[in-house]
């Protein structure tokens, strides 16, 4: 490994907070580490100081309040897709994180990690965003929560400031919702996705009540898809309206990103990801 690091392990939380505050810009928190490390094997961060936060209970909290998951940002992807309680709450983010790298991978890397690096393909975020998840970030001054979607400023590029610490999130329960999460990689397993889709769906007695859909890796940051929500909600979907909600979905994305020379492809991917991601519901009449 290039360059000389410095290396903490406080005991709990209000020490790592310490530590964050007092090392600024140079404290770089620990967690799974499976980015970090890769990163800094390249050359990146010489000087810096590893705050390792892997230990912390305070970041290990999953529980159900008031109709709330509170999500603690140091659980493994392991840790999600085991997870009976989840199954029941955040059945998307539940999928997407059984689909993460290898198992060795899912192991040791963690929800906040995967958060905080903001990449454009990260999987686990589409499944946070359709359940309009909320980050809890602590620091010496106090503490702030603000939606996911602004932690994600730009491509690895993040809105957490000096001192803070990721540390939970705050989910909507999707009880009695139906959740589906799928990604394009250029093969079946251990890839970074191409594009990926979160759904997720309510039925009411006319149709559908509530829709909830995110993509990622088809814009700058994940996102989600408002067009496609508006244009499903109230109908009891039938294949071609899957497909132009698919039609909806991508003219977004390009909206967004402008045009590329993958866009032509992406276009049509987008729009059958939407398609192979919600026809469940119509073959089951969900």
């Amino acid at each position: 490994m290039r360059g000389t690091f410095a290396y903490h392990r406080p005991s709990d939380l209000d020490g790592a907070l310490e530590l964050m505050d007092e090392l600024g810009g140079q404290a770089l928190p620990l967690a799974g580490g499976t980015d970090l490390m890769v990163e800094m094997r390249e050359g990146k961060y010489r000087g810096y100081h590893l705050v390792d936060i892997s230990r912390l209970p305070e970041l290990k909290l999953l529980e159900l309040q008031d109709g709330e998951i509170h999500l603690g940002a140091g659980l493994t992807f392991t840790e999600i897709s085991g997870s009976e309680l989840l199954r029941l709450h955040a059945p998307a983010l539940v999928q997407a994180a059984s689909q993460i790298g290898s198992l060795q991978i899912r192991n040791v890397a963690t929800l906040g990690g995967n958060v905080v690096h903001c990449s454009p393909c990260a999987d686990s975020v589409p499944g946070l965003l359709v359940q309009d998840a909320r980050a809890i970030l602590r620091s010496l001054g106090g503490t702030r929560e603000v939606p996911l979607q602004e932690i994600l400023v730009g491509p690895y590029k993040s809105g957490i400031q000096a001192g803070e610490l990721l540390t939970c999130f705050c989910l909507r329960s999707a009880s009695g919702m139906w959740g589906a999460f799928h990604k394009l990689a250029r093969r079946s397993s251990l890839a970074i996705a191409r594009l990926s889709l979160a759904v997720l769906t309510r039925q009411g007695e006319e149709g559908l009540s509530d829709v909830r859909i995110a993509l990622g890796s088809g814009t700058p940051v994940p996102r989600r898809m408002v067009e496609a929500e508006e244009f499903l909600l109230g109908k009891a979907p039938r294949e071609k309206d899957l497909w132009e909600a698919g039609r909806v979905l991508a003219s977004k994305m390009v909206e967004v990103t402008g045009k590329r020379p993958s866009t032509v492809y992406k276009e049509k991917a987008a729009q059958g990801l939407l398609v192979q991601a919600m026809l469940p519901l119509v073959r089951h009449g969900n």
